[in-house]
């Protein structure tokens, strides 16, 4: 019989339609051909390969799910399957992607006036602007209820003042969506760059996304025009479905980076001889490649699964919540195990699985940590918030 493919041994390429294919195809061409000759020395030398953001514009990949202002319209699976293959490269340029789709574009589209949409969607669908989304605060990300950022009616302004903190994109953002508590309740703003008292500096030393641009936003006085609040939500549901939005694309992405390392290590084993044999010839290696392919085959059907209830409008976020909270645990370890049976060449960034391991160190902590995500699972089983 046909050997199966080892990075998809329940065919799930199978159960997509031709446009879903076309749209991993070309993906995963991209990232072969523009990506990985150069992503490890920019996580190296902690660089975010900006170069790179014309090809995804022109490809099609920001804003992906939106239907006109020069977006692609395509369905949830297309997006999802963008990010998988994204992340296959590295973790950084997924981030960078889904932060443009998920939390910047999509507020806009979902709650922003049509001037905000006529003005930023077809700009950021074209990269012509970056976006950044500041909800997370310095003096704790997993409660985002007790926001200190807020911003306060004067005249026909609004005033804001605060800090986020670990903001991807912040640095090179044109715009920033902002999330503050008014009188009114939790709301968005369009902050963009140059504003008076609006600062971004980056954050340097990291050990994680280091082919990301991560940031702190200040905001100091920071005077806003009306036109700039989001008329379209008041309250936390606001920021929280947006990142609903992004931890769907996240729970395919991880599944990306978890490929990428089996892959190479599938290859190294082969080549690899200790004691007169390849290492792929022993029991133990055998099982734990096994072991890998398990986990990554049931990531692959629960987010193919969530992607077609997205499509299908019966989306609920606990369900995204069990997907992050499953296939970034399953990528986490998964590259510590490739990591290890890399031996000594696993701590080379010649070899993938330590930058992927390292990237999703954050991974598994962003927009919902792994705790947050249980809960939320916990709750939906009990009916008791136990946050």
């Amino acid at each position: 019989m046909k050997r199966l493919n080892p990075l998809d041994l329940f065919d799930v390429r199978a159960q997509l339609t031709d446009e879903e294919g076309m749209v991993q195809d070309t993906v995963a061409r991209f990232v072969d051909e523009s990506v990985l000759p150069i992503i490890g020395d920019c996580f190296e030398h902690s660089r975010f390969p900006d170069e790179l953001v014309p090809q995804i514009a022109e490809l099609g990949l920001l804003g992906s799910s939106i239907e006109g202002y020069d977006c692609a319209g395509l369905n949830a699976i297309c997006y999802g399957l963008i990010c998988q293959e994204l992340e296959r490269g590295d973790s950084g340029l997924r981030s960078f992607v889904s932060v443009q789709s998920s939390l910047v574009m999509f507020p806009i589209h979902a709650y922003g006036s049509d001037e905000q949409k006529d003005e930023w969607l077809p700009r950021l669908a074209r990269g012509e602007a970056i976006g950044c989304f500041g909800l997370t605060e310095p003096h704790g990300g997993s409660d985002p209820s007790n926001m200190k950022t807020h911003a306060r009616r004067d005249g026909d302004d609004w005033v804001i003042n605060g800090a986020k903190m670990w903001i991807t994109n912040g640095t090179i953002a044109d715009v920033a969506v902002v999330w503050a508590m008014t009188d009114q309740g939790v709301r968005g703003f369009l902050v963009e760059k140059g504003t008076p008292g609006f600062d971004a500096p980056k954050i340097e030393h990291k050990f994680s996304l280091r082919a990301s641009v991560t940031s702190s936003l200040f905001f100091d006085n920071v005077r806003v025009p009306a036109s700039a609040v989001l008329p379209g939500v008041v309250g936390l549901k606001g920021p929280l479905s947006c990142l609903t939005q992004a931890r769907y694309g996240i729970s395919w992405g991880a599944i990306g980076a978890a490929q990428a390392c089996l892959q190479e290590l599938i290859d190294y084993t082969e080549t690899r001889k200790l004691f007169g044999r390849p290492l792929h010839d022993n029991q133990a290696v055998q099982i734990r490649l096994a072991e890998m392919a398990r986990r990554i085959t049931t990531a692959q059907l629960l987010s193919l699964q969530l992607g077609r209830l997205k499509d299908g409008g019966k989306l609920h976020p606990t369900q995204v919540s069990l997907a992050k909270w499953n296939n970034v645990r399953m990528a986490l370890d998964i590259a510590r195990d490739c990591r290890d049976l890399l031996g000594g060449a696993g701590i080379s960034v010649e070899y993938s699985p330590i930058r992927h391991m390292l990237n999703l160190e954050s991974v598994i902590t962003y927009e919902g940590t792994e705790t947050i995500h249980q809960l939320v699972v916990g709750k939906e089983l009990t009916g008791i918030s136990a946050f």
